[in-house]
């Protein structure tokens, strides 16, 4: 059985949590300290949508069919690459 990536377990797990800091930031912004409840939002905002963006951009497989699958991509590029540097 294949394990999921480091990676895609870091980026989930902050997507997760800008995620729930949003949240807990729109229900009561006084729980981190802060009485500037517009800019508690707009620095809630810009992580938790950051987090999204990078989560989204990278490749994230968690069944073992995506694994296999990025497997599968890893060996063909590896090839591909020896077959270009073969015939150099």
């Amino acid at each position: 059985m294949k394990k999921v990536k480091l990676g895609t377990i870091i980026r989930t797990v902050v997507l997760a949590l800008t995620l729930i800091n949003q949240i807990i930031t729109a229900i009561d912004p006084s729980v981190f300290g802060l009485d500037e409840i517009p800019y508690t939002n707009i620095i809630s905002g810009i992580a938790a949508a950051s987090a999204a963006v990078w989560t989204w951009w990278k490749n994230n497989s968690f069944t073992q069919a995506a694994l296999s699958g990025d497997e599968q991509m890893e060996q063909t590029r590896r090839q591909e690459l020896r077959m270009k540097q073969k015939y150099k």
